[in-house]
């Protein structure tokens, strides 16, 4: 799978190793060119010198950035992600981290509005970015809940959890994205509270095939 990274921090950077690893074909791009080229030669991605020249050939579009940033993101790239599958890992989260910056909707359906013609789909985010590369616990895969409304985009989100080695759990529509966004927040606000390793991850126990 095509894949393209916008952002190269912990969560662009461990994605791009993980999808790496898994035999996928990565290209990444940052703000910073020489970012992206610091962490692609880590990763063994490739560095793209534009955000639209990484997003060229993608089937898949990762933002793996501050939500803050998604807005000038979709307006420099606009319709050059037309009809390709976005894959909203952000979590709007506000400057103090003890709130969301969103009410009555989510990032991700935000996200799609600024992008009618492109397939938006939440994932990722309620992952911690330690978990990517790690994707088991005691034996048994970490879930990863995605949602989204185009059904041909889900399952190639699908697909791609799964070969990082993670169960995938459709969660519906994307309005679910504002469940996610609020679980990823009470994952964060435990381990901030609590002074855990920001190891934690969601699964699900229980008869659920």
């Amino acid at each position: 799978m095509k894949i393209a990274i916008i952002g190269v921090g912990n969560v662009g950077g461990a994605l791009a190793a993980a999808a790496q690893q898994a035999g996928h074909e990565v290209v990444l791009a940052a703000d910073h060119p020489e970012n992206a080229s610091k962490v692609a030669q880590e990763t063994g991605a490739r560095a793209a010198d534009s955000l639209a020249g990484a997003v060229g050939d993608a089937e898949v579009v990762v933002l793996a950035v501050p939500a803050s940033a998604v807005p000038n993101i979709t307006a420099e790239l606009g319709d050059a992600l037309d009809g390709k599958v976005v894959v909203d890992a952000t979590n709007p989260l506000n400057d103090t981290y003890s709130d969301l910056t969103t009410t009555g909707i989510s990032a991700a359906e935000e996200l799609q509005s600024a992008l009618p013609q492109a397939k938006v789909v939440k994932a990722f985010n309620t992952i911690f970015a330690s978990r990517h590369g790690n994707a088991s616990e005691d034996g048994q895969p970490l879930d990863a809940f995605y949602a989204g409304d185009d059904e041909g985009a889900k399952a190639t989100v699908a697909e791609l959890l799964q070969s990082l080695g993670y169960r995938p759990i459709d969660a519906g529509g994307l309005r679910m994205a504002r469940t996610l966004e609020e679980m990823a927040f009470l994952n964060i606000a435990l381990n901030a509270r609590n002074g855990w390793a920001w190891q934690s991850a969601y699964r699900l126990v229980g008869p659920t095939g």
